[in-house]
This record gives C-alpha cells, sequence and structure tokens, in this order.
C-alpha cells in the first residue's frame, strides 16, 4: 500500500511537470502510417542538431535540480534530496507521462556510473567541485575504461599513470567511449603498478577531457552515427587530488562504477524501439507486408512477445521489491541479458518479415526504418557486459554451477 510520503511526493512532482511541461502523447495509441517510424537506438543526428539535442538535456537537467528533483536520492550536502531509490521510481514513472527532453546523455553514464563512484571514493573537495555540477547539468562525465587490449577482461588496462611529485602523468589509448565528445570529465582506470597482479596494480583518476594531451576522435558507427569515440591520452598531466580510491585500488572503484552499469542497462524504455515491441505495431507490420498468413512467423512473433512480456514482469519484479525495502537479486542481470537478446530476436524476426525491403528503401512506411535497429543489434550484445560474460555471472554466482575450467594462460584473466 502507498504511504502518505509516497502520495505527498507523487502530488508534488505532478505539480511540478504540469507547471513546466505538457503531457506526452499516448504512446499506446498506435495508427500504422502514422508518424515517425525511426528504429534507431543509437543517435545519427548530424553534429548541430546533436548539439541541440545535448542542451535541451541539460536545460531539463537543470530544471529538475533547481525544483528538487536533479537529484532524489543524493546527499542534500551535494544538492540531491536525501530521498530512497523507489521515490527515484516514483518519479520517473510519474515523468514518463510527460513529454520532456532525454537526458540519456547525462544520465546513463555520467549521473547512473560515475556520479556514484565519485561519490563512494573521492576526496570531499572533489566532490564540490563536481557532484552539484553533474546533477545541475552543467558537467557531462565519460567512462574511461575499454581499451584495444582490454573489454571485456578489463583488469588488463595498459593505460600508465606515472607519478611525478605530487602528480600523475598518463599515457595509453581508450576506446569505445560514449559521450566523450560531449564530456567535461571522465572516468580512467590505468596501470600504475606493472610488476603487481593484474587487478592489483590498477589506479582510478578523474580525467578533465580539456586537459592538455586529451584528444578525443568519434568512430563512425554502420548504423551511420558516431556515438563512440576513441581517446588518447598523451602526457596528461593529472593532480594526485584527482586519484579516487587508493594508489593501485582501482579495480574496487571499477567495481563500484559496473555495479551501477548494471542497474542502468536493463529496462526495455519507453523509446521508439521499445514501442514497436507491441502486439499492435508487429502485427501491423505483418498484415502491411502480406505475410500474417505464415503460420511459421507467427508462432516466432508469439515467442518474442513471450520473451518481451517476461523482461516486464521482471522488471515489475524487481520494482516491487525495492518498494518494499527489498534489494533486488539477480533480476536485474537477468533483464539487461533478456534486453540484448529482446531486441536482436526482434530485428532478426522483422528482417525475416521484411525481406528485401528492411535493406532496399523503398519509400514504405515502417520497413526499410527497421535497418537502424537491425545494424545497432551486435552492440546491444556487449555494452553493459557482454553475453557471455553475464550468462558466467548467472550461472556460477546465482545458479551456484561449477566454474568453467580455466587454463593456466587464463587464471590471470579471471578476478
Amino acid at each position: 500500500m502507498e504511504s502518505d510520503d509516497m502520495r505527498d511526493f507523487a502530488a508534488e512532482a505532478r505539480r511540478f511537470l504540469d507547471a513546466h511541461v505538457a503531457k506526452a502523447p499516448d504512446r499506446t495509441a498506435f495508427t500504422w502510417g502514422e508518424g515517425d517510424d525511426s528504429m534507431a537506438y543509437f543517435s545519427s543526428l548530424p553534429p548541430e542538431e546533436e548539439r541541440e539535442f545535448v542542451q535541451r538535456a541539460r536545460e531539463w537537467q537543470r530544471i529538475r535540480h533547481e525544483n528538487g528533483f536533479g537529484w532524489i536520492t543524493g546527499p542534500v550536502e551535494y544538492g540531491g534530496r536525501g530521498l530512497t531509490p523507489v521515490h527515484d521510481l516514483l518519479y520517473d514513472a510519474i515523468e514518463s507521462e510527460y513529454d520532456v527532453a532525454d537526458t540519456g546523455v547525462l544520465s546513463v553514464i555520467g549521473l547512473g556510473m560515475i556520479g556514484p563512484t565519485i561519490l563512494a571514493h573521492a576526496q570531499p573537495h572533489i566532490k564540490d567541485r563536481w557532484l552539484p555540477a553533474m546533477y545541475r547539468g552543467d558537467a557531462i562525465a565519460c567512462q574511461l575504461f575499454s581499451e584495444p587490449g582490454a573489454g571485456s577482461d578489463l583488469a588488463s588496462v595498459a593505460t600508465r599513470a606515472v607519478r611525478e611529485g605530487g602528480s600523475w602523468v598518463l599515457n595509453g589509448q581508450k576506446v569505445w567511449t560514449s559521450v566523450a565528445q560531449h564530456s567535461q570529465i571522465g572516468l580512467a582506470l590505468t596501470r600504475t603498478n606493472p610488476d603487481a597482479p593484474k587487478h592489483r596494480g590498477i589506479t582510478a583518476f578523474l580525467v578533465p577531457m580539456d586537459a592538455p594531451g586529451v584528444e578525443v576522435r568519434p568512430l563512425r558507427q554502420m548504423t551511420g552515427g558516431a556515438d563512440f569515440n576513441e581517446v588518447f591520452l598523451t602526457d596528461v598531466r593529472i593532480p594526485d587530488d584527482h586519484r579516487l580510491g587508493e594508489v593501485d585500488g582501482g579495480w574496487t572503484v571499477a567495481l563500484t562504477t559496473l555495479m551501477n552499469e548494471r542497474a542502468t542497462v536493463g529496462s526495455e524504455g519507453v523509446g521508439p524501439v521499445a514501442a514497436a515491441l507491441s502486439p499492435d505495431h508487429l502485427s501491423a507490420l505483418m498484415r502491411a507486408t502480406w505475410t500474417w498468413d505464415d503460420r511459421a512467423l507467427r508462432a516466432r512473433l508469439a515467442e518474442l512477445l513471450v520473451d518481451v512480456l517476461a523482461t516486464e514482469h521482471l522488471n515489475a519484479r524487481a520494482l516491487r521489491k525495492l518498494r518494499a525495502g527489498v534489494a533486488p537479486g539477480p533480476e536485474m542481470s537477468v533483464s539487461k541479458l533478456m534486453y540484448g537478446q529482446n531486441l536482436t530476436q526482434a530485428a532478426h524476426f522483422v528482417s525475416d518479415v521484411l525481406g528485401p525491403r528492411i535493406i532496399a528503401d523503398t519509400g514504405q512506411w515502417g520497413t526499410y526504418a527497421w535497418t537502424e535497429l537491425l545494424l545497432a543489434t551486435p552492440a546491444l550484445r556487449i555494452l553493459g557486459g557482454t553475453e557471455e560474460i553475464m550468462k558466467n555471472i548467472l550461472a556460477e554466482r546465482v545458479l551456484g554451477l561449477p566454474k568453467e575450467p580455466v587454463t593456466a594462460a587464463a587464471k590471470e584473466v579471471r578476478p
């Protein structure tokens, strides 16, 4: 049962939203051939439009923050409300009813992963400097973790940090860095002790992205956009007070970030791709392409929709646990795994429904647009933890199955 506190908070949130934005159109209403048929998972906006998109996100985050909804669970001393995760979830549910700017460029990585890591591991004056700026929308943060030779095996990072007096000098290359082109700060994992076991020779630093020696190069995706970047660090000098955690203790810092990453990548969301994974949309697609009478395709559609529905119920179960004050168990890891598999299954199903129309633009509404999702699916099975890694975690730590045999050469890889 909802408490008086929750009812009061919900009423406050609605008053705030009613005063600043309009209600969103009914997302459940669907008519084939009407509206935007985009199926983009990753952005492919031209640079000028992308800058405007980021500015709208910043402005809406600032308005949220000024009205007490910018960091609902954050400590009051850093500009937060000091409320519970349930309040945060309740606000998100209410805000989804309104036509607000998409703030994912700030929230998914910066506010969802880097902010909690700074809060847990940074020195007080660094928290004072960056946390209010991030949750006010003034600063965007990126994650400088992956390298050409350190992806799923993150502990193999080779970017070096060498102490020189009261500073550190960083040299190396990071890759697949989302929103680096918009960021003011980056959280970097570096190798500070090459003689120590891999997990014990890593140190984490906050890197100002405008520091001399930081170079961001966009990576063009096959979807046409450039959401990801490679970042080169050449003699980048970082003060020691920008170090997070202990020297050679960066793996603990990384785990804080990774645990928050699991919680941010797992929900089906409400974007155009999620809205398309509905019985109305997919059955209308089959009727428009004269494939509805294909019993094999209809059976595959049923399997897909069952998986989507099961994932929605799994997310709802985790939400109920949070409302009851119980930390969810493996639900978010399973949900993250299903998230990528559902979208991949949908893209392959639609490819078989459309045939050549998914690779040749005939001008027919709701057909060629699915190419955007199809080209994004390889990334969906990697981001936030590869499927293979997630399955091993669930098998070993949740189901209690034996660990995979580890060869002598691979023993250093395992945490």
